[in-house]
């Protein structure tokens, strides 16, 4: 009798009129309801303060469970929409008058500095309008394949779920990685191996335990942004190996490590960031030897190496050494997708054991279910399938990109014969054309960013994934003209 006292919609306020039946197959019986209840609130039907259908009036109204009506109020309650009345029901929330405003702009760095490029990359600039951007576009990620990874992985009964996640990874997945790193000759078991957030927080791990402010560390010249930066916070002292179009300078590494004694070195021995370049075996037992001989650690930022062919011969220190002086780092995110945030360390067990506890200290652990969802990729074989679909469109993409810029007047540094990203000289000052393209709404990478120094040049990564669009080519070309052009 309690609910006949509180005001109750009549019949067609429940049903809005005209009935429309629940479509079975296209969305959720609960996701169903929770629409049809959200649009009629929207609609004033439910006006604020109105005690909504009983669980059992709605049931029999829409010809759905008592329980499927419960959790779409669940979850127009969780929306702000509903408040939850224990022995009452469920009532529309009355809403704050909402003020008639503009969608706020993303917010853009225009210091140029190491944290630029990361900074405007999750600016919201549309990767189509990002020759700059450091990842592979939605369209070729595996969307799928993390699709069927979360599915499979809600099969799991709840207590493995709901269990604290491991914090040197998750045992499974780090028994699949040492088979990983089998293929390219690295023994390792388990306790090898740390999983991570991806090589930037690997690397961060890496930085805080080894590394002390007045360090030095030996990098390319050109490096990655990001280690730069991360260097750079923490008081180390970073020099660089200038590159070519072959990969690093080696009777330059060798004088660097002689006169300045560094703790370690930084490198990318597969598709190099930017200049996608390959160590060749000779280059690689070199800087073991002069690693050696000045008793520097060497952290090898394999990052792409699932972008390398299977039939491309790709030596890694890793494999050479063996994990004795060598840490090696890998991840997903650029292959599987940039928020599949599941990158791994290998390394002796007792760089583990030290490594574990700052992961500890400082995120305890990374969160199972998405290395539940790459395990699965791993283990089901989509994952290999998918790296071959994006080689071979990025075969059939790279020359077409380098040849785009060359006709606009750049010089490709090198010819990458794989991998996504291009090293080019614009011949112009590129930061200029980076703040430039930044206010039109395009997103660069000058060279600055790749340099320990951060001196400006002409240098610039371009991404060939990201980097056909007709304005953005329109517009880069007139700029170019405008900034080549005599100074008056």
């Amino acid at each position: 009798m309690k609910n006949s006292t509180q005001p109750a919609p009549v019949s067609a306020s429940v049903s809005g009129g005209t009935q429309s039946p629940l479509l079975p197959g296209r969305i959720s019986l609960v996701d169903q309801v929770a629409q049809w209840a959200e649009q009629r609130i929207a609609e004033r039907v439910f006006q604020p303060g109105m005690r909504m259908p009983s669980v059992r009036e709605l049931s029999l109204q829409r010809g759905v469970s008592r329980f499927t009506v419960v959790e779409a109020y669940e979850r127009l309650v969780a929306r702000g929409l509903l408040l939850a009345r224990p022995g009452s029901g469920f009532y529309v929330r009355e809403q704050a008058p909402r003020r008639e405003r503009r969608a706020a702009a993303p917010v853009r760095s225009k210091v140029i500095d190491v944290g630029w490029l990361a900074r405007n990359m999750l600016s919201g600039i549309a990767p189509e309008r990002s020759p700059g951007f450091g990842s592979l576009p939605a369209s070729m990620c595996g969307g799928e394949m993390i699709r069927l990874g979360l599915r499979a992985t809600s099969a799991f009964p709840l207590a493995q779920l709901s269990r604290g996640a491991q914090a040197q990874g998750y045992l499974p997945l780090r028994e699949q990685l040492v088979r990983k790193l089998a293929e390219i000759e690295v023994a390792a078991t388990p306790a090898h191996v740390l999983t991570t957030t991806g090589c930037t927080q690997s690397f961060s791990l890496i930085a805080e335990h080894f590394l002390k402010p007045g360090d030095v560390v030996l990098t390319g010249d050109p490096a990655w942004s990001a280690q730069l930066g991360a260097l750079a916070m923490g008081g180390v002292r970073v020099v660089g190996v200038p590159y070519d179009a072959h990969g690093p300078d080696l009777k330059a590494m060798a004088a660097l490590a002689a006169q300045h004694k560094p703790r370690m070195l930084v490198i990318n021995s597969v598709l190099h960031n930017p200049t996608g370049t390959v160590l060749s075996l000779a280059s690689a037992y070199q800087i073991l030897r002069i690693a050696e001989q000045h008793d520097m650690l060497i952290v090898e930022d394999d990052v792409y190496a699932d972008f390398v062919p299977d039939n491309q011969a790709a030596p890694r220190l890793a494999s050479l050494d063996q994990l004795q002086r060598v840490i090696y780092l890998s991840s997903f995110s650029k292959m599987l997708a940039p928020s599949m945030r599941v990158g791994y360390i290998a390394a002796n067990p007792q760089f583990i054991e030290d490594l574990m506890l700052h992961k500890l200290l400082g995120s305890w652990a990374t969160p199972e279910l998405v290395e539940r969802v790459v395990l699965h990729a791993l283990t089901e074989g989509s994952y290999r399938r998918h790296c071959q679909r994006v080689r071979a469109r990025l075969d059939a993409l790279r020359e077409p990109a380098y040849q785009r810029f060359e006709a606009l007047g750049f010089q490709l540094l090198g010819r990458p014969s794989a991998g996504f990203l291009g090293w080019f000289d614009a011949g112009v000052d590129t930061n200029q054309l980076a703040a430039a393209g930044l206010e039109a709404g395009y997103l660069f990478a000058p060279g600055a960013l790749f340099s320990p120094t951060q001196a400006p040049g002409t240098l610039l990564r371009i991404n060939i994934t990201t980097s056909d669009d007709a304005s953005m080519l329109k517009w880069l070309m007139k700029t170019l003209e405008q900034l080549r052009a005599p100074a008056q």
